[in-house]
């Protein structure tokens, strides 16, 4: 079984976001590992995804909500809908806004708690005016996770604020380390902060790394992958941040490791933050 942490699909407003108006952009991400554009993503076709994904063997993406983003949004309405016409296919995180926290602790409730959502997400360098992930307006919405053992997709990497600063593993550090029981999901991994965000993990066990497309041909992605084999190995988490590299990146994913720790980094360590019954589907 093969779960891609990070997949957006032509659906809802997904479509109105520039990962998918910005084809181009898409385009030249997926050059970078000696691919073309993926046909479903041309055509923004749910019907050519769900096809893509049988052929390249991935069971199931987890779809995020994106609240007051600069650049545009995608309703908590619209993941729940995705998740519910497609229960076998997606996995949904509610977006939070960081500059409300008190209409984000509500959604956790209604989407989480109450509702069929398996974590939230919060992208605080792409509000304006910009935040930090470890401002003190997001304290009550992880504190809010941690006493409903929710996991925390927090986007501390690639372009996650004005510039690199809002990326810098010292923001991870001390959010994982003042909440300790929460499961933080790192997306784009920390990049370009190999090193340092591995550094952080290696004394923080409970952050986690989707390194997605920065994975392949980045600098620092032979990091990634000696941290994978050792201390890492149940914390790296299978990505292929779609649209913006086709669902067939995943072969050249499973040619970074060996074969012994591809169940952990490709289906064992997201089901265990997804609290999924994999038994007998492996």
């Amino acid at each position: 079984m093969v779960i891609d942490f990070r997949l957006r699909p032509p659906f809802g407003d997904y479509v109105k976001l520039g990962m998918y108006t910005n084809k181009a952009r898409c385009a030249s991400y997926a050059s970078n590992i000696g691919k073309g554009l993926a046909p479903s993503i041309a055509e923004e076709s749910m019907e050519l995804l769900l096809q893509d994904m049988d052929r390249n063997g991935i069971d199931m993406g987890v779809a995020t909500g994106r609240v007051a983003h600069f650049a545009g949004g995608m309703s908590n309405d619209n993941i729940l809908e995705l998740v519910q016409t497609w229960p076998d296919r997606f996995v949904g995180f509610a977006g939070l806004n960081p500059l409300d926290w008190r209409w984000s602790l509500k959604e956790i409730h209604r989407t989480v708690v109450d509702g069929p959502l398996k974590g939230v997400v919060l992208e605080p360098g792409a509000v304006r005016p910009p935040m930090y992930g470890d401002d003190a307006l997001l304290y009550p919405l992880y504190a809010e996770c941690e006493k409903y053992d929710i996991p925390v997709m927090v986007m501390l990497g690639g372009n996650a604020g004005p510039n690199v600063d809002y990326s810098f593993p010292r923001i991870i550090h001390k959010i994982a380390s003042d909440f300790p029981t929460v499961k933080f999901i790192v997306s784009h991994g920390g990049w370009p902060w190999v090193q340092a965000v591995l550094g952080v993990c290696f004394v923080q066990p409970n952050i986690y790394l989707s390194p997605d497309l920065y994975l392949f041909n980045q600098p620092g992605w032979q990091d990634y992958v000696t941290a994978a084999h050792t201390y890492m190995r149940k914390r790296i988490l299978y990505a292929s941040a779609y649209p913006f590299l086709p669902l067939d990146c995943v072969h050249a994913f499973r040619k970074l490791f060996t074969p012994e720790i591809l169940p952990d980094l490709m289906c064992n360590n997201a089901a265990e933050i997804l609290k999924l019954d994999i038994r007998g589907k492996e």
